[in-house]
């Protein structure tokens, strides 16, 4: 098994030498290899050889072994932001808007007929700061301000029975244990036995709010705030828009009810409680414990996309490149394959598709280009560039040209790319791979999009006819809308000629 630094790497990592902060965490491995904790990225074959392309997954606690990484920003844990390592915070906040960009597919699945548009237009939002991200708990601050308003006038309680010494013109209730204490007072009347105080035990009922949907409703309203807090700091200019406002008054409504709560001595639920009756129907109480499930669930999927966050970065990227073409002038969707958007992230991976996921026929140039993302037959070359995304361009009017391909790199790391280099390098491994004889489609060009944290850059190399554009962008504000405008201007090139 080979361990990769970068994709397009000759060489592996040195015996013994631990993944780290700088590297993408992956692995070029033979079928039966012991690989450790890993997921597949592309299976191919070359020289008659199987092989897999593998990542492996970020350590949540900064260090792991099976393959060994050491040195990483563990996670930030949820109400401990403070003592959180300040590069785990800025890659947290990243995760998130990453994240936040493809779940946008999602919403835009609702009508297929204008999915791109409606992506489309979504990115173009989130390309101003000032238009914070949508989030699970945007869309809780909306329904549930006024589901919380209506608890706080009518919350729920119970009257429960003790015994306890009454003064006898209050007593309204005895039980059998009540009587037999008086019976065993001395004197022959009822003000004989009740003494000098005139108090005899009787049932008093008293008012009672800790119920298990008071709980659940407390667990919900520390866990609303918590979250709320994390959006807001993750988005510091966008405090004049109403998102930011929303989420705002939410999370101070959410820790003002908290805090009466605790003054009504109710105690905060556990997450694997069983729904009572009163949370499965009260409408009230069921769209609270609806909503901290919502939550509750994404706490969960915290650990699994921090891990996996290198995947869900190839999903944004593969859409980044869907929208960059269908913004080419001229530039005519003729197939899309069906999306199956998933309600949870698995290994990172937010959406399925077959192969390839768009197909665009460029009327002014005279090509179609299918968009391939971890294509199932990869094919030689692409399996030698370990590039796991690529475009295949194909000229239909002319039969006797073979297709080529423009080779995708997605590389993922907690340290940001040296683009220069990796541009350089790159190029000069598709000027290598050009040379491998007996295959009739060829890698043209490449481009590499990675991670920008907050400094958008675009760079490119050329090597022996062949040239590399390698692009950092983000999934927010003026780096989101630079890496988006730089991935157009690489489709703008010269990268449509026949092979």
């Amino acid at each position: 098994m080979l361990r990769l630094a970068r994709p397009w790497a000759d060489a592996g990592l040195a015996e013994g030498e631990a993944f780290g902060p700088g590297h993408c965490l992956l692995s070029e491995a033979a079928p039966g290899d012991k690989a450790g904790e890993h997921a597949v990225l592309m299976r191919g074959e070359a020289r008659g050889e199987a092989r897999h392309l593998l990542q492996h997954p970020y350590p949540r606690r900064g260090a792991a072994s099976g393959p060994d990484r050491a040195g990483f920003p563990p996670r930030p844990r949820k109400g401990k932001e403070a003592e959180a390592d300040p590069e785990a915070l800025a890659a947290l906040a990243r995760m998130n808007e990453v994240t936040a960009r493809v779940q946008e597919l999602g919403e835009a699945l609702d009508d297929p007929s204008t999915l791109w548009t409606r992506l489309r237009a979504a990115w173009d939002r989130a390309e101003h700061e000032e238009d914070p991200r949508m989030a699970e708990i945007v869309r809780q601050a909306r329904a549930l301000t006024p589901v919380l308003k209506l608890f706080r006038d009518h919350i729920r309680r119970v009257l429960r029975r003790h015994r306890e010494p009454t003064p006898l013109d209050r007593v309204q209730e005895m039980d059998r244990a009540s009587m037999r204490w008086l019976s065993r007072q001395p004197g022959r009347t009822t003000a004989e036995r009740a003494g000098s105080e005139q108090r005899i035990l009787a049932v008093v009922r008293h008012q009672n709010f800790d119920t298990l949907e008071n709980r659940v409703t407390h667990a919900y309203v520390l866990l609303a705030a918590d979250v709320g807090r994390e959006w807001l700091r993750e988005h510091p200019r966008a405090q004049g828009s109403r998102r930011y406002q929303l989420v705002q008054g939410y999370a101070k409504l959410c820790k003002a009810v908290a805090t009466e709560l605790r003054d009504l001595g109710i105690g905060i639920a556990e997450p694997d409680v069983t729904p009572n009756y009163v949370l499965l129907e009260d409408r009230t109480y069921r769209l609270i414990r609806e909503a901290w499930e919502a939550l509750l669930k994404r706490e969960k999927a915290l650990d699994e996309l921090w891990a996996w966050q290198a995947k869900t970065w190839t999903d944004f990227a593969v859409l980044a490149i869907v929208l960059a073409l269908h913004d080419i002038d001229g530039a005519e969707l003729i197939a899309q394959s069906p999306i199956r958007f998933l309600s949870e992230s698995v290994n990172g991976i937010w959406f399925e598709q077959e192969r390839p996921i768009a197909v665009f026929w460029l009327r002014k140039l005279g090509r179609v280009v299918e968009v391939m993302a971890r294509p199932e037959k990869p094919g030689t070359l692409l399996t030698l560039a370990r590039a796991h995304v690529a475009l295949r361009i194909s000229d239909p009017l002319d039969r006797s040209a073979f297709p080529h391909r423009v080779a995708v790199w997605t590389p993922h790391a907690m340290t940001r790319l040296d683009l220069a280099a990796a541009a350089q390098q790159a190029a000069g491994r598709l000027a290598e791979l050009a040379k491998v004889p007996g295959q009739q489609e060829r890698i043209r060009h490449g481009l590499i999009l990675t991670p920008g944290h907050r400094v958008p850059e675009s760079v490119s190399s050329d090597h022996g006819g062949v040239f590399v554009e390698a692009i950092a962008l983000d999934a927010t504000g003026a780096s989101l809308a630079a890496g988006r405008a730089a991935i157009r201007a690489f489709l703008g090139r010269e990268i449509w000629g026949a092979a």
